[in-house]
């Protein structure tokens, strides 16, 4: 495993760990200025539609996520991963959890000064039957 897939592998389990911790500091730090965002039902949005929603879902649920690189790839300045993710949502106030389950992929864009950040991110997450 070359430097770059290491340093891919550890944005994608730091993102993992801030989503899980409620970190939304450390997301903002993981993100280029143009990220965009694709998610099932939702128009595309950016960094400045994130926040808002990512604080709210923390504040109703205990989120965990588990994300597992079924690739990644580095080609350049640019990589990508692809995942297999499972998301639990367990409500602050009681009452059942509930699971979602999918893949995702997610684009990032190696900066000037070495880092590399997400740039673009799509995942199916949809309800798993119980």
């Amino acid at each position: 495993m070359g430097s770059d897939e290491r340093a891919i592998r550890e944005v994608h389990t730091t993102w993992i760990d801030a989503v899980n911790a409620g970190d939304l500091a450390c997301l903002l730090n993981l993100m280029a200025d143009d990220v965009v965002f694709l998610n099932p039902g939702r128009a595309p949005f950016g960094r400045e539609g994130f926040p808002a929603g990512f604080l709210a879902a923390h504040q109703q649920f205990q989120i965990r996520c588990i994300s597992e690189p079924d690739e990644v790839v580095v080609a350049g300045d640019m990589a990508y991963t692809r995942c297999r993710d499972s998301l639990t949502l367990t409500p602050h106030a009681g009452g059942a959890s509930t699971e979602l389950a999918g893949h995702r992929i997610t684009i990032y864009r190696q900066q000037p000064d070495g880092r590399w950040l997400l740039a673009r991110d799509a995942h199916t997450l949809s309800l798993v039957a119980s």
